[in-house]
């Protein structure tokens, strides 16, 4: 089947669960992590490559500052990302900072922070703009494979949102590359660094904030940065600190006839009312459900989501009608993702784990339809663009796969660039615009890279 009329066969999907799909975000190209939906669909992508290495079908490579792990957003001119510069610590330090919480999972420790917007153009891959929004002495230690800049900024109406956790959230200009508010209100100890991304419904900007310490929702006033709601998790939770923490990314979805914020938490997924954060219902996972990474997606009318950093289990959620409640209708334990996200694909479910296995389900049911081994450790979620689906590893090694091979799906390439991949890519036009943890690339772009 070609990618075009894959392409139309999930147009007439997407129509089909429309009441289940979140709202595109449709002011920039790419405006958030995972794309205008915030599913991982590119749908202005097209003639994207299908092969890549350091020197073919890179348009430029722009090495970046710091240690960052957000991914891409994009404008009509600008590539954006955070970074954190750091400072390293002694190792004197760094034996007097062990001792703080970790869980029994190694350390990652800096002395002092400055947190900062990158802005890259598009077309020439210049670094225009290298914003300091925030520095921090003595931030709280992470774990090892975090950066203290994970969660991915949101673009919207001119406005760059940057979250970096406990450590503030500030709105920078795109136009002048101005910091309009900085805020430090949502504090929390993440204990191993900072993960959730924020998202912007109406005039809102939304996190969740799930530490060993407290759990809460917020919400700021985009224009002002002043806290608009805050909403503590009402689910009990087990008495060890490190099982109530998550860092997953909440999203919007229409049920019944109002927009939910539907917001995983440790132990308990949430429905809220976006506008005052007040609880509408809350749904146990049933068994141990603790530090939540991957974003939920929509399909077929259920919610899809994993739960706990250790034996996660991929979960089919059904909302109910009338917005009160949700409850699972399938799960699936074998090959569920710590965390990248997972990813709907026509009538597939696909998802990745950690350990680079990749599975295909029957999105309805759950059944199972193909297994690959991809290799590799993953922490990026996969893309679905141009008719194919794109998993990057901690090796460099980006997988191209055909979701309508036969006799079943398959790997149609493997791409290797220099650097480790943590970030997920975004795709607008024919270009592809990859993180790694040293550079930014524009892959293809034979007409630089617009729709």
């Amino acid at each position: 089947m070609t990618s075009h009329c894959l392409r139309a066969r999930l147009a007439c999907l997407l129509i089909a669960v429309g009441l289940l799909m979140p709202p595109a975000m449709a002011d920039a190209p790419w405006p958030q992590w995972r794309g205008p939906d915030g599913q991982g669909h590119a749908p202005a992508a097209h003639d994207l490559p299908v092969t890549w290495s350091e020197t073919e079908n890179v348009a430029w490579k722009t090495p970046l500052p710091g240690r960052g792990w957000s991914s891409p957003v994009l404008d009509e001119r600008f590539v954006w990302m955070t970074t954190a510069v750091e400072r390293e610590a002694t190792p004197e330090e760094k034996a007097r900072r062990a001792v703080e919480p970790s869980g029994g999972q190694a350390r990652h420790v800096a002395t002092s922070l400055s947190l900062r917007a990158l802005a890259v153009d598009r077309d020439s891959g210049r670094l225009v703009h290298d914003v300091e929004l925030f520095v921090i002495n003595e931030p709280q230690p992470i774990h090892t494979l975090n950066s203290y800049a994970s969660p991915s900024p949101v673009l919207t109406e001119g406005r760059l949102y940057c979250h970096f956790g406990d450590f503030g959230t500030a709105c920078v200009e795109t136009a002048t590359g101005k910091v309009l508010w900085a805020n430090r209100d949502l504090r929390l100890d993440h204990m191993n660094g900072p993960g959730s991304t924020p998202i912007v419904w109406n005039n809102l900007l939304i996190v969740n904030c799930d530490g060993i310490d407290v759990q809460f929702v917020g919400a700021l006033d985009a224009a002002t940065g002043r806290l608009a709601w805050k909403t503590s998790r009402s689910g009990a939770l087990r008495d060890n600190p490190d099982l109530k923490k998550a860092y997953a990314t909440p999203i919007i979805v229409r049920q019944g006839d109002r927009d939910v914020l539907i917001s995983p938490g440790a132990d308990w997924l949430y429905g809220y009312d976006p506008k005052t954060g007040v609880e509408l219902w809350r749904m146990s996972y049933g068994e141990l459900g603790f530090s939540v990474v991957p974003r939920p997606v929509t399909g077929h009318g259920l919610v899809y989501m994993s739960t706990s950093f250790n034996q996660a289990r991929l979960l089919a959620v059904k909302l109910a009608a009338d917005g009160r409640g949700a409850e699972i209708v399938w799960q699936e334990k074998k090959g569920a993702p710590n965390m990248p996200s997972p990813l709907v694909v026509g009538e597939q479910l696909f998802m990745v784990s950690d350990k680079g296995v990749a599975t295909f389900l029957d999105a309805r049911t759950g059944a199972p339809i193909a297994t690959l081994r991809l290799g590799g450790n993953v922490s990026s979620s996969p893309l679905f663009a141009d008719g194919r689906i794109y998993v990057g590893n901690r090796d460099g090694d980006t997988f191209v796969i055909d979701p309508e091979a036969k006799p079943e799906p398959a790997v149609i390439a493997t791409n290797h660039l220099d650097g480790r991949i943590f970030a997920t890519p975004a795709a607008v036009g024919d270009s592809m615009y990859l993180r790694t943890d040293t550079a930014l690339y524009r892959l293809g772009g034979g007409s630089g890279g617009r729709p």
